[in-house]
């Protein structure tokens, strides 16, 4: 029974042309973009460079992408942005930031700020770890403009 299962899921994932890395990926990518119906890795030389969101109807609607920082230690944080440049919302995937000071960079009170924003520089730096927020701030918002660049090409 649990075989046909793993074997029915293998085969579904197959079937829908996702790698199984990416259907690990899709409620990831799901959280930062909730509009999204499915995503489509877009690479170049082998690496994916973002994800291409649709919806539904299978109409462009965004983008999710990581943006990499480094503070006192590297920090990947995976960002949604609609095709009006709007950034949905953040989800911080990786860090090894101080406990109780740089790690409030993972807190909603940070986080959440990125919800549906256009003007990124309106995001606050959290008093007391500035530099680990600073970074999350500056890489989002520069691996937003290349991203809305290769979108118009």
């Amino acid at each position: 029974m649990v075989r046909a299962k793993i074997i029915y899921f293998t085969a579904a994932i197959i079937l829908s042309g996702l790698t199984q890395s990416q259907a690990a990926e899709e409620p990831e990518l799901k959280a930062v973009l909730p509009q999204a119906s499915s995503f489509t890795a877009v690479k170049r030389g082998g690496e994916i460079i973002y994800y291409r969101a649709q919806d539904r109807d299978g109409q462009f609607i965004g983008a999710a992408f990581e943006a990499r920082s480094k503070s006192y230690s590297e920090i990947n944080t995976l960002v949604g942005m609609l095709k009006d440049g709007t950034i949905t919302a953040i989800k911080v995937l990786e860090q090894n930031e101080s406990a109780g000071i740089g790690s409030r960079i993972t807190e909603p009170e940070f986080t959440g700020q990125f919800r549906n924003i256009k003007d990124i520089s309106r995001v606050q730096a959290i008093t007391g770890a500035t530099v680990s927020s600073q970074a999350v701030i500056d890489s989002v918002k520069q691996k937003a403009e290349e991203i809305k660049a290769l979108l118009k090409e």
